[in-house]
């Protein structure tokens, strides 16, 4: 069969302010998981600059029987556009679905649009490797798991398929299906690799731990370094960006991952995310002499009362531990924050923006609360009312969602305004930008945050 798996055009925010996009690592792992069998095709459209007219040329040109699409939540739209696009050029073609945002909310995306005919829920190797064998065999799809989809006029939600435990078991990514000499930062090529999965942390704003699961689970060195060596000797790309929740969550397989590429002496330049509460001096020192340079921490409030709230399990202490120890090694330090949560009040909000200057960070980014589907918020929000917008592509995390009893929609907005501008206009900053000749860099990534925060500012703000 022929199989056509796509990740949908749209404006996101990320791409608007930096100007790149991150390859679809999960439509590549699900091309390795059927490609022996049948011919695949993978359309990376953000990155191509695609509009939806080629996206419907190349689905013409290649006929698929199976058209597989990821989303977000702020895709969707544009999601549904590519499943009727889909159905429009051939109309006994399986389209598919997958992504958080189709996964916990399988019956109103299936009832939103009627193109779709499968949801694949969570972890979707096997099921979908599973999926495309009933398929071609033109068998009941009753008995496989993670799926639901439309049998008739009923929709049929099969019982949730287990993480895979041993994830070295999964083939890497099919990266040549992908336009890999297009992701390029600062003019040089780069990638994304996903070395573990799982979160046991659960924090109430996000669905990590409920889409993959609470228990970690880390490919083996040996896996990950064999992965390493096909990125950087068969596609010469020296750039990484490691996409797991928590890359540092188990020490010891992190450093032997580091002592790897320090051994075979590649010349990679990577970045990766960490909780405040799981690194080490010694452990940065082998991550920077491996090639990291910058480190994401999610360090989401200045209020402890706040962290408190949200389940995040770490206090002011340890992000100012770990800022230190980062910056102390030699790597650069990029701290996330959160505003608008429900007990945050113009007092807390201040002290984060203020807490995020102290801490001595190389980059800051700032969100609004955004209640995504699958996260406890989204369900609080729910039981409370307190959604203000239904249209899905308003979900960018700088948009205003939910009603906030202490801080209005147009004082949030002005708050992220204030959080951007006073973190990055400051003389210091400036000055390591220049130092790092990452000036203009950084300069054009800061308009591009102005206008896109102007935009949100002068966004409506009925409900839609």
């Amino acid at each position: 069969m022929r199989i056509c798996l796509i990740s949908p055009p749209y404006s996101s925010a990320f791409k608007s302010v930096i100007g790149v996009t991150s390859p679809p690592l999960g439509l590549a792992y699900l091309a390795s998981m059927v490609r022996g069998r049948h011919e695949i095709k993978i359309i990376d459209a953000n990155t191509l600059d695609y509009a939806m007219e080629d996206v419907k040329r190349e689905i013409k040109n290649f006929h698929p029987d199976v058209v597989g699409i990821t989303s977000v939540t702020p895709s969707m739209t544009e999601a549904y556009a590519v499943a009727r696009t889909a159905k429009e050029i051939r109309e006994d073609c399986v389209v598919v679905m997958g992504g958080p945002h189709a996964s916990f909310l399988q019956r109103q995306t299936l009832e939103e649009c009627k193109e779709i005919d499968v949801i694949v829920k969570g972890e979707g190797e096997r099921t979908f490797a599973e999926l495309v064998s009933g398929i071609e065999r033109r068998e009941s799809l009753d008995s496989v798991q993670g799926i639901t989809f439309r049998k008739r006029e009923a929709v049929v939600d099969n019982e949730p398929r287990p993480p895979i435990e041993n994830i070295d078991e999964i083939p890497f990514p099919s990266r040549d299906l992908l336009p890999v000499d297009k992701y390029k930062f600062a003019g040089r090529k780069f990638t994304a690799m996903l070395t573990s999965r799982g979160c046991p942390f659960g924090c109430s704003f996000c669905s990590s731990s409920r889409l993959i699961g609470g228990n970690w689970r880390g490919r083996s060195p040996d896996n990950v370094l064999a992965e390493l060596r096909s990125v950087y000797e068969d596609y010469g790309i020296g750039n990484i960006e490691f996409v797991d929740d928590t890359f540092s969550f188990n020490r010891r397989r992190a450093e032997i991952i580091c002592d790897g590429i320090i051994k075979e002496k590649w010349d990679l330049r990577w970045g990766a995310s960490s909780r405040v509460d799981t690194l080490s001096p010694s452990l940065l020192e082998k991550m920077r002499k491996a090639g990291c340079w910058i480190i994401y921490l999610g360090i989401e409030s200045g209020s402890q009362k706040i962290l408190d709230s949200i389940g995040k399990r770490i206090t002011l202490e340890q992000s100012e531990k770990a800022v230190r120890i980062v910056r102390d090694a030699g790597i650069r330090v990029l701290g996330s924050f959160v505003i608008g949560f429900p007990q945050d009040d113009a007092d807390a909000i201040g002290k984060t923006i203020r807490f995020a200057r102290r801490l001595n960070l190389d980059y800051a980014q700032f969100s609004i609360l955004t209640p995504y589907p699958g996260t406890p918020t989204y369900d609080d929000a729910l039981v409370s009312n307190s959604l203000m917008r239904k249209d899905w592509s308003r979900y960018t995390a700088l948009d205003p969602i939910m009603r906030n009893e202490n801080v209005s929609q147009k004082e949030l907005s002005r708050f992220i305004q204030k959080a951007y501008l006073s973190f990055y206009l400051r003389p210091q900053v400036i000055m390591k930008w220049i130092i790092n000749k990452e000036f203009p860099l950084i300069m054009a990534a800061r308009k591009g945050a102005i206008d896109y925060l102007r935009g949100v500012e002068s966004a409506p703000s009925m409900t839609t």
